[in-house]
């Protein structure tokens, strides 16, 4: 296992995020209208993007929750996509501030142009074979950004590589 693999899995083993629960001591957030996870629950996949944009890369977060469990917004927007790509759900909010969050595998609730508030449903988790969770990919432009990095109250947790 390489070094970066290693800190990654101590950092995601270490890291649970909870809707709306700041962590004391922790450093700010970037301003942005992204202000809470799609779904509470411990980060199963951190953010890994590629070296460059055709490569292969993870380019959000998991986030560990049940086949039905319910979905929401991160923030306010507008549902500009509510469908399937490659088979699996996917549900895309466009936030003021011009962010796009994206979540799969979803069953969604909601239809493209429906307005949506921090918090709001936007379907259900699917079943999607060989992986559990839902994924959250935000995007500004075409340059995805670390969704946990948009959290507020995100503490920096750095661990030794012998932690993993």
């Amino acid at each position: 296992m390489t070094r970066r693999a290693a800190v990654a899995v101590a950092l995601a083993a270490a890291c649970t995020i909870q809707a709306g629960a700041p962590t004391p001591g922790a450093v700010p957030a970037p301003t942005s209208s992204c202000c809470r996870p799609p779904t509470p629950g411990p980060v199963t996949a951190l953010f890994d993007p590629p070296e460059v944009p055709w490569a292969r890369g993870h380019r959000g977060v998991d986030l560990a929750a049940a086949v039905g469990d319910t979905i929401r917004s991160p923030a306010d927007g507008v549902v500009t996509y509510a469908g399937a790509v490659a088979g699996r759900g996917v549900v895309t909010v466009r936030h003021r501030d011009g962010l796009r969050s994206s979540v799969e595998p979803v069953e969604p609730s909601v239809r493209v142009g429906d307005v949506v508030g921090a918090g709001a449903v936007l379907g259900t988790l699917q079943s999607r074979p060989g992986h559990r969770g839902v994924h959250w990919g935000v995007r500004v432009g075409t340059r995805y950004l670390d969704p946990l990095d948009l959290l507020p109250g995100r503490a920096v947790v750095l661990l030794p590589v012998d932690a993993a």
